[in-house]
């Protein structure tokens, strides 16, 4: 059994230390918020914060984890309201699959944290996740809305 924090809560999931973490998210936690894309840590499809940081959970596996803090895109929504980068997703009309949507919020809610008014420069820096349906300009649009929220 590997103990874990997620979203707030902490789980116990039965499963190999070596088992991605992503894979205990959706197959022991039942959070599905957060997408398989490419297994190899590069879409992003799989973001997820731990402690705060955006960490691609397709290849992090779950024994790394131990006392940190993860949080999923289900973690957003707080009391039935969406969070600001949720919102401006959605007010700016963002997603078009929207596939990699959720890994795209993880990695904006930890460049806002860090970064509250951050630059073009900073977003393509910071937002490295692949969209095949080219919303990159809807998404940095969406980061400043956001970061004026």
């Amino acid at each position: 059994m590997i103990n874990l924090s997620v979203n707030g809560k902490q789980h116990s999931v039965d499963v190999d230390a070596a088992t991605p973490l992503l894979w205990a998210i959706r197959e022991q936690l039942g959070l599905t918020g957060t997408k398989y894309g490419c297994g190899v840590a590069q879409c992003g499809a799989c973001t997820v914060l731990i402690n705060g940081q955006p960490q691609r959970s397709c290849v992090y596996p779950v024994s790394a984890v131990g006392k940190q803090k993860v949080e999923t895109i289900e973690s957003l929504e707080k009391n039935g309201k969406l969070s600001k980068v949720q919102q401006a997703w959605l007010e700016h009309e963002v997603p078009q699959c929207g596939y990699c949507q959720s890994g795209m919020i993880m990695a904006t809610t930890a460049l806002l944290k860090r970064k509250p008014k951050p630059t073009d420069a900073d977003i393509d820096a910071a937002i490295t996740n692949i969209c095949r349906c080219g919303s990159f300009q809807e998404v940095r649009i969406a980061v400043h809305a956001a970061a004026k929220a």
